[in-house]
């Protein structure tokens, strides 16, 4: 019953140790464009690898590769582009926050597009996890740069799409088959980006190849392959409202591993966020047992 939620969360887990494998893997002087360019191409290897000797690799059509195209190639791309390029311009803990207001650009298109309802207490958990997210990341009222906050915003924009149009596509292929194709084809995009800047190289120690391999198989093939699983079986707006646990993930690992001390007000955050998350759930499932016994 709770398979769905507990996908989300352990994709929402694994997505929040990324920036942990970031760090040790920048202290070895690993660029962006190598690390992502690795990333997807030992995901895409051992998607691919999974799914032929398990003889669970299926056929997809024109149309599903284009979407996969699309999701890899195009719009993963274009996210951490305007992500990344935010960063310039503003503080990163409101890069931060701005782009987890992408549960909310989800629910909206999943509202518009999919026809799928806007509960009162939908919206509710979307406010909580908001309030959560602001009090652990932090609201920084300096250099507040318009240019900065619409990047970031873009990015919100272009993930949410990326949710929607992957939840369609996961409904017609199996999950492992989406993650192989949107690594195989983000790890073509980082490739050419990476070339065309000469910005991939591979001198780095056994630390830097660990952080890589920590990227790909935790933060890649499990978080990806559990994310779609999950919003096949629960929908893109809970995913995404419940995938808002990964910043409180990426800062209680930073807290243990580098002694970065959480503030009341982050615990707080982290409380309400988890809160936001739990009622999602709850109602969710008040609403399939009254259905149930309706049925009855």
């Amino acid at each position: 019953m709770y398979l769905g939620y507990l996908f989300i969360l352990i994709s929402a887990t694994a997505f929040g140790l990324m920036p942990i494998f970031a760090l040790y893997a920048y202290d070895q002087n690993v660029s962006v464009n190598t690390l992502l360019f690795l990333r997807f191409t030992f995901a895409t290897i051992m998607f691919f690898s999974y799914l032929v000797f398990s003889k669970k690799l299926v056929a997809i059509t024109k149309k599903q590769l284009l979407l996969f195209v699309l999701l890899g190639g195009v719009l993963y791309m274009l996210q951490s582009s305007f992500y990344f390029s935010s960063v310039k311009y503003i503080p990163a803990s409101l890069a931060a926050l701005i782009l987890y207001l992408y549960p909310v650009f989800v629910a909206m298109l999943s509202f518009f597009i999919n026809k799928e309802q806007l509960t009162k207490n939908i919206i509710i958990s979307i406010l909580l996890s908001l309030v959560g997210i602001v009090l652990v990341l932090g609201a920084p009222a300096e250099n507040m740069n318009l240019f900065g906050i619409i990047l970031a915003l873009a990015a919100a924009i272009v993930y949410s799409i990326y949710i929607i149009v992957g939840g369609r596509v996961s409904i017609e292929v199996p999950p492992l088959v989406t993650s192989a194709y949107i690594s195989l084809f983000a790890s073509i995009s980082f490739l050419l980006v990476g070339v065309s800047t000469s910005t991939i190289h591979i001198h780095f120690n056994l630390t830097g190849w660990v952080s890589i391999f920590g990227i790909s198989i935790i933060s890649s093939v499990i978080s990806m392959g559990t994310f779609f699983a999950g919003v096949k079986l629960i929908g893109p707006t809970k995913g995404a409202v419940l995938s808002m646990v990964e910043p409180v993930v990426t800062i209680t690992f930073s807290t243990i591993l580098f002694h970065e001390n959480m503030s009341f007000l982050q615990i707080i955050g982290g409380t309400v966020v988890l809160g936001g998350a739990l009622l999602v759930v709850l109602t969710s499932e008040k609403r399939k047992i009254a259905q149930n016994k309706m049925d009855f």
